[in-house]
């Protein structure tokens, strides 16, 4: 099986979610990782697992939303592409992934 991180993503909505917030008050809010560690992971560099995992729980996404895989799960790109999109509000978004995920809980 072949995959790989989409850090460009991952790093985007980090920006995105973070918005004004200092680096040291969003790594605050996470939990457990530094500022440098978090500034090193929008610039692009790959964070370590429980690092990864920290951030998707911040961000409200599932891990998956950044694997490449041959497997991946559809609900689980549309939610990311949604997630990634700078055009649409927050609250938007939010309601767009609970009717995906109502759409999805149907099949």
């Amino acid at each position: 099986m072949n995959s790989e991180l989409k850090i460009d993503l991952l790093s985007r909505m980090i920006k995105e979610k973070r918005g004004s917030t200092g680096l040291r008050t969003s790594a605050q809010e996470i939990g457990g990782i530094s500022a440098p560690t978090l500034s090193r992971i929008e610039k692009g560099n790959v964070p370590d697992v429980d690092t990864f995992i920290k951030i998707c729980k911040w961000l409200g996404v599932s891990t998956d939303t950044f694997i490449n895989s041959e497997h991946s799960n559809s609900r689980q790109k549309l939610i990311g592409h949604l997630r990634a999109d700078r055009e649409l509000e927050p609250d938007t978004i939010e309601m767009l992934v609970k009717l995906i995920d109502m759409a999805y809980k149907k099949l």
